[in-house]
């Protein structure tokens, strides 16, 4: 079935996608795919790629240095993506379709140069300048499917949008495990970093959205930082301090809890005798079993948003992270031998609740005028990146600390247990029309 065809309602069928929304959906769609790919290499190869990297640099690779240095890699990583919102007026200002090639055709650059690092530092800021492309795409690719896409598929398009993110994470694991374990980890920054290059074709011939060329001349005369006010007046800050709150329990759970997925299955394995290939092949699949269930999680989102409303799909992802990831990282992780098959049961509930980021895809756009909706996006999705980044970092200071990454990883549910406590002040938007 192709996405022309997949309706949001039964009345959904009335309505039939045009040529450049089909296009441009999979533009937005192959480019979140992408980033998806991008932002997982790093932690598919981040105990190979710093055993090597770390004695080049000087230090020596121990189990507590490679937890210290990988969170600070991802806390970079991280900052960088905060400083993604700087694409949000530009989105504003020249187009979605403009902003969103261009963040494309940045991040896979400094991919695929991660390929020919020497020293730790090296990898450490082009994972910096990645992040800046990758935040960026995501909150392009929302914005042009909201607004391109009819009204009673809207909902379809946002879940459908989301799960290119988790494809890309489980073709970054089918990687690793048909090449990476095989060529080393240089290879997949190498193989990151050469996809972007076939979106070309699909960017042709796609036009901005008809919302934004209506307001066109209204956002190119103003200031390109004129969006950005726009967040904070009266009418619109509360909503934009609890979205990037919203956002900061996601990223922790995301980037502080179940990015180390790959390195906690590779632990387990190794201390049940699984050494090498087969302790990365492992990984890899812990990795896909993981995407699929987000997937799986994104595709009953645009149900569970309209059964519950947007506040209480969040609020169901969000308690599902919560029980997931304390449960997997607090007590599974250290029942020794028989820790590794309950490891990938409590993992397919993780990833499942890794879908609450599909709930903004849709949420975010709903909440602000075509003249901001780009920025609003941005800000809310980067923002929180950089209190992120700290937690990210206080998680690799923790396994220093402890020689272990159970414990540390099993704190960040704590993030979601505040954000279900400030989901009942958000914004219920279920039944609303987009803005103008």
């Amino acid at each position: 079935m192709s996405v022309a065809e997949l309706p949001s309602n039964p009345k959904s069928t009335l309505v039939p996608l045009t040529r450049n929304q089909i296009r441009g959906f999979w533009a937005s769609w192959g480019g979140w795919a992408l980033d998806g790919m991008d932002s997982f290499i790093y932690a598919l190869v981040l105990l190979p790629s710093l055993r090597e990297l770390l004695p080049r640099s000087g230090i020596a690779p121990t189990k507590g240095n490679v937890g210290f240095y990988g969170g600070l890699l991802f806390a970079l990583f991280l900052f960088g993506w905060g400083m993604a919102f700087l694409w949000g007026p530009i989105g504003d200002k020249f187009g979605r379709v403009r902003t969103l090639m261009l963040t494309i055709v940045w991040y896979s650059v400094f991919t695929f140069l991660s390929a020919l690092v020497t020293g730790v530092w090296q990898l450490a800021v082009l994972r910096l300048l990645a992040g800046i492309g990758i935040g960026g795409e995501w909150a392009m690719g929302g914005t042009f499917v909201a607004e391109e896409w009819p009204e009673p598929r809207r909902l379809a398009g946002a879940g459908l949008m989301h799960t290119g993110y988790y494809v890309g994470t489980f073709f970054a694991s089918l990687a690793n495990y048909v090449i990476g374990s095989h060529f080393g980890w240089r290879t997949m920054f190498a193989v990151g970093g050469l996809p972007a290059l076939l979106l070309a074709w699909v960017r042709h011939g796609v036009t901005e959205p008809e919302r934004w060329r209506q307001k066109e001349g209204v956002v190119r005369s103003g200031k390109i930082w004129r969006p950005f006010s726009a967040l904070f007046s009266n009418t619109l800050r509360r909503r934009t301090v609890l979205n990037s709150l919203y956002m900061l329990a996601s990223i922790c759970g995301l980037w502080a809890g179940t990015v180390y997925v790959p390195a906690a299955v590779t632990t387990l394995a190794e201390a049940a005798g699984k050494i090498g290939p087969p302790a990365a092949r492992l990984a890899s699949h812990a990795a896909m079993l993981v995407s699929c269930a987000t997937i799986l999680g994104c595709l009953v989102m645009p149900w569970l948003a309209e059964k519950a409303g947007r506040r209480g799909a969040l609020g169901v992802y969000f308690a599902l992270m919560l029980a997931s990831i304390a449960l997997t990282f607090g007590k599974v992780f250290y029942l020794g031998a028989a820790a590794l098959p309950w490891f990938f049961v409590c993992l397919f509930f993780l990833g499942l609740g890794g879908a609450n980021f599909a709930v903004y895809t849709l949420w975010l756009p709903e909440q602000y005028p075509t003249e901001c909706r780009a920025s609003a996006f941005a800000f809310s999705t980067s923002l929180a990146r950089f209190a992120g980044a700290g937690i990210t970092f206080l998680v690799g200071a923790g396994v220093e600390r402890y020689g272990s990454l159970g414990a540390p990883v099993a704190m960040t549910s704590i993030a979601f247990a505040v954000g279900l406590l400030l989901v009942p002040f958000g914004a219920e938007t279920r039944g609303e029309c987009l803005p103008a």
